[in-house]
């Protein structure tokens, strides 16, 4: 039992990543429902075989006051996967206002992109589509879950349209 379940709430919103051990508790006591299966792999028991958890559903909603994702330099790199959003570099990264902020761009997650030294001078305080410099990927504010699974690898695909990918 080495893969990891990703564990939705009533409202189908991400709520963590635990263990097929945890699942499988929260599945037999009922707590949850099976949404996705791993189709290759069976939990057996002497006489019984069920199937392996990917994605579940808990029965009840749990009420997170706080899941949110600070607004800093270092997750907005971890969100770009550290590359510049213009050119792709992985080298002498900065952060860049799409909408420059002497124009009114504030410091928030749809308005801040890594950019490599070279890209931020020559963009300057234009717009990207000014610039003549469109973004590789539009800015987003990431789901706790994505930032939780980008410390455990890559994201499973039956995961993705959970976590809006």
């Amino acid at each position: 039992m080495d893969a990891n379940v990703l564990v939705l709430n009533k409202d189908y919103q991400p709520l963590s990543v635990c263990s097929v051990h945890r699942s499988v508790k929260l599945l037999f006591l009922d707590k949850a429902e099976m949404l996705h299966d791993y189709p290759d792999r069976t939990l057996r028991t002497v006489s019984e075989e069920y199937s392996y958890p990917s994605v579940i559903r808990l029965r009840r909603y749990i009420n997170i006051p706080y899941n949110k994702i600070v607004l800093s330099r270092k997750n907005i790199l971890k969100r770009d996967a550290n590359t510049c959003q213009y050119c792709g570099a992985a080298y002498n990264l900065t952060i860049d206002h799409v909408m420059p902020k002497s124009r009114g761009g504030r410091d928030s997650w749809e308005n801040l992109v890594a950019a490599c030294d070279d890209c931020n001078v020559k963009k300057g305080n234009r717009t990207p589509k000014e610039a003549e410099m469109p973004l590789k990927r539009k800015p987003y504010r990431p789901v706790h879950i994505t930032f939780l699974q980008s410390v455990m690898g890559s994201v499973q695909e039956d995961w993705k349209p959970y976590l809006y990918m």
